[in-house]
């Protein structure tokens, strides 16, 4: 919509449950975290990371993941599959079922220092790399998420591989400290993330080496 609330349009479609989104700072385009639907089982379907553009339909409540057809909801008979380019958009990655991502952030180019600390920046291994919030799951036979992750890409784009960042919050047994929900990325190595059981907010500081 405009700023004044005229024009109000679909942008994009078939995204279940994309709570956050945020803006590739490399790139320019809209990157959504989505949480799948329950009761499909411990490891289906899984949540998702997409790049929203205008118009795309991303799927959901017929497909999920990379253009999977969820034949246990959708019983109707095609006459091609209901799943597939250019018609739905498949996920850019699959995350494990009930991580429930929420917020996420990308590591910008970071060439300002930082007020915590002199000299202080993001590695440089860092820059152009997606952080993203699992909240974690409430219907899973043994708990996933609960942490936040590390997404590394290069400044093309190209993603390569993820590693947990900050785990901690699941307690031994069914307790949990928290869940993290949002995260700001600030350039000077520094970055915050929400926690609504907890309440608080963590701020995250690079020390350097």
């Amino acid at each position: 919509m405009n700023s004044d609330g005229s024009d109000f349009k679909e942008f994009a479609h078939g995204l279940r449950n994309t709570v956050f989104f945020t803006w590739n700072t490399e790139t320019k385009e809209m990157w959504g975290a989505d949480m799948g639907w329950d009761f499909l089982g411990d490891n289906l379907p899984p949540d998702e990371i997409n790049i929203l553009k205008g118009g795309g339909n991303y799927g959901w409540p017929i497909c999920y993941g990379k253009n999977i057809h969820d034949t246990v909801f959708d019983k109707n008979t095609y006459i091609r599959n209901p799943c597939m380019e250019p018609f739905e958009t498949s996920s850019y990655i699959d995350i494990p079922a009930h991580s429930a991502p929420l917020g996420l952030a990308f590591v910008p180019k970071d060439t300002e220092k930082g007020k915590f600390g002199a000299n202080i920046t993001w590695p440089r291994d860092y820059w152009y790399n997606l952080f993203v919030s699992y909240h974690g799951s409430w219907n899973r036979t043994v708990p996933t998420g609960y942490k936040i992750v590390r997404y590394k890409f290069n400044e093309k784009g190209d993603y390569s591989r993820v590693e947990d960042f900050i785990t901690g919050w699941l307690k031994p047994g069914d307790g949990l400290y928290g869940r993290p929900v949002d995260i700001l990325v600030q350039s000077g190595g520094s970055m915050y993330i929400s926690d609504d059981k907890a309440g608080v907010i963590y701020r995250v500081v690079y020390q350097g080496k």
